[in-house]
């Protein structure tokens, strides 16, 4: 098992879907790891599927239609078995064959793309649920280890610049422009990478929530090489 995971206050650590989905996150704990070390050529899946844009969702009929080698097979048999016991338990699941996500270079004191440590939100209670089968994997950050982006001055004043409203309005605003979800890592910070084949699920921002979300982000991908990623 992997120490970084194991000894870190942050991390839950699971062995089966049900305990991952069971588990309720407390403390500092706003990530919970089914820890796994799968078997199967999820290169072959990747190598094999058509990128149609820089983010294809890949339906079910499309894996299952792909002649796959026996390795091949067994990579294809556990990602369809991920996307069931996710769908059966109320979940949404999206397989991504990923090249890249939109960059947002529209202001250059502040970032809104994924790739910034954020945090998730959503109006009703619910968690994010993410596997990385090949490629890149994300990042999470323990949360006293940030420093939301909108809290820092020089950020802070730039924005209200940006905003040129009434004072009243102005923390309506970050949170319409999602300013709010962004963080900065702190000097020393030291991220988690989420590793491939483990399943996580990521505390979510919302009214009923009673942990602090988990600040993650999406990583830059190695050259050369797509992204095969469950989420929802």
């Amino acid at each position: 098992m992997n120490n970084t995971f194991s000894d870190n206050s942050q991390i839950g650590m699971v062995s089966s879907f049900s305990e991952l989905v069971n588990t309720k996150f407390q403390g500092a704990m706003n990530a919970i790891c089914w820890h796994r070390n799968l078997v199967g050529d999820f290169k072959e899946i990747v190598s094999q599927l058509q990128l149609k844009e820089n983010i294809t969702e890949v339906s079910l009929e499309d894996l299952l239609a792909l002649p796959l080698s026996e390795n091949g097979n067994a990579a294809r048999e556990i990602i369809v078995s991920d996307v069931q016991v996710l769908a059966d338990f109320g979940a949404s699941p999206s397989l991504n064959l990923l090249k890249c996500y939109e960059r947002d270079e529209e202001l250059d004191f502040i970032s809104t793309d994924v790739y910034s440590y954020h945090v998730d939100r959503s109006p009703i209670g619910t968690d994010t649920f993410l596997c990385t089968y090949h490629g890149a994997a994300s990042d999470i950050i323990p949360n006293s280890q940030v420093e939301q982006k909108i809290l820092i001055p020089e950020i802070r004043e730039k924005l209200k610049k940006l905003h040129d409203g009434p004072e009243t309005e102005f923390e309506t605003f970050l949170k319409d422009y999602f300013f709010d979800l962004h963080y900065q890592p702190k000097p020393n910070a030291e991220p988690v990478n989420l590793g491939l084949g483990h399943l996580w699920r990521l505390a979510v921002d919302h009214p009923a929530q009673q942990v602090l979300p988990c600040v993650h982000r999406a990583p830059v991908e190695n050259d050369g090489e797509y992204r095969l990623l469950l989420i929802c």
